[in-house]
């Protein structure tokens, strides 16, 4: 049996470009009003397919080198492609954030936006290698998403999974249980608190100020969110089901997403963080 176009979209990723503008690229610009005037050297940490490189490339014309960190074969080589116009002043390197490797880079700016939760349980490794890097003064720029949570720990895309599932036949009582069982992890769950956050920031860094506003997530079809999760998540929740079902599974996902904007105005809704994080001393 062949798999379908959106399980093979999920196995690699693609199509980020385009689902990434439901969600992801609206906080671009509001994450780089709060970098410095004239950056120098900025790395973006999980940097996907490029898209903040890309931005404070034609943003700073001060920036002599942009440096993306990335673990996707498939989106450094994307990223290869959207960045290669800037010749030198781009550079991807393969890398995995969970375990980082002391590199010869010493930058000004550093960016993490929408990946800090798939660092759980380790994001402190990653605050050490920021706080190692950075320049003395340096700014570095995170952003985290905070869905509210049931008794579960279920929030945000978790819910829409869920109603996949029951629509799937899974009783909705059962759904933590087959988190459980199959080790995913809910997002929800993934995502620290505030207040934790912080208290792991400031072993290694100083944070300097926090901004939140709503991040709203709005569809013009259940395919179009299919698309998105496929994009976004990729098969990291279609392992609740038997292979068989995974076609199946992102349709009920796109389903479950239409019948909220149907019913409520939109997909999801939840709170941003931006965080404006420096050396400590």
């Amino acid at each position: 049996m062949t798999n379908s176009a959106v399980e093979i979209q999920a196995s690699t990723l693609a199509g980020y470009a385009d689902a990434s503008k439901l969600r992801q690229v609206n906080d671009q610009d509001w994450v780089l009003d709060q970098a410095p005037a004239e950056p120098h050297v900025h790395v973006d940490l999980g940097s996907g397919i490029g898209q903040l490189l890309e931005a404070t490339l034609e943003r700073f014309p001060s920036l002599q080198r942009a440096v993306g960190l990335e673990q996707s074969k498939y989106r450094l080589r994307e990223a290869a492609g959207r960045l290669q116009r800037f010749g030198d002043r781009a550079r991807l390197r393969h890398a995995d954030m969970r375990s980082p490797e002391r590199m010869d880079l010493s930058p000004d700016l550093v960016t993490m936006t929408s990946v800090l939760h798939w660092l759980y349980p380790v994001e402190q490794r990653t605050f050490t290698w920021v706080g190692q890097h950075m320049t003395q003064g340096g700014t570095f720029l995170l952003t985290t998403y905070h869905p509210a949570q049931d008794q579960h720990g279920l929030g945000g895309e978790d819910e829409i999974v869920r109603d996949a599932l029951v629509a799937l036949g899974t009783g909705r009582e059962f759904v933590p249980r087959l988190f459980a069982d199959h080790d995913v992890m809910p997002i929800a769950t993934r995502t620290r608190d505030a207040e934790g956050l912080r208290k792991l920031l400031e072993r290694d860094l100083r944070v300097v100020a926090t901004i939140e506003r709503d991040a709203v997530v709005q569809v013009g079809s259940a395919a179009e969110y299919e698309h998105f999760h496929a994009a976004t998540f990729g098969d990291y929740y279609s392992r609740l089901v038997d292979p068989g079902l995974r076609a199946a599974f992102f349709r009920a996902v796109g389903d479950a997403a239409w019948r909220r904007q149907e019913e409520i105005g939109h997909v999801s809704s939840m709170p941003v963080r931006l965080w404006n994080v420096t050396t400590r001393g």
